[in-house]
């Protein structure tokens, strides 16, 4: 069993920056592919940006040049690192890791983004 905490929401103003972090524990071990996921009251969770242990990474056309995605494999923890900040990425943003074949979520954190 693998427990995602994540960290680092808040308010920001338009094109301000902020950084979520997301730290995983317990059985945390052999963990693969993290990634951040973001959520709309009355929408589907949508995919942010992912990464391998390798590195690789993938971001969603909405944030890309924007956010920039990084990984610790030896602390098991993933970050996101968000610039030019725009309304319409007001979400509840959430962590996500694989291990094996089982996938994990955190809890989640509130990003609001306002003037």
């Amino acid at each position: 069993q693998v427990q995602l905490v994540e960290s680092g929401g808040g308010l920001v103003q338009p094109g301000g920056s902020l950084r979520l972090s997301c730290a995983a524990s317990g059985s945390a071990f052999s963990i693969g592919a993290m990634g951040w996921y973001r959520q709309v009251p009355g929408k589907q969770r949508e995919l942010v940006a992912t990464i391998t242990r390798a590195g690789d990474t993938y971001y969603a056309d909405s944030v890309k040049g924007r956010f920039t995605i990084s990984r610790d494999n030896a602390k098991n923890t993933v970050s996101l690192q968000m610039n030019s900040l725009k309304p319409e990425d007001t979400a509840v943003y959430y962590c996500n890791a694989y291990q094996i074949s089982t996938g994990y979520w955190g809890q989640g954190t509130q990003v609001t983004v306002s003037s």
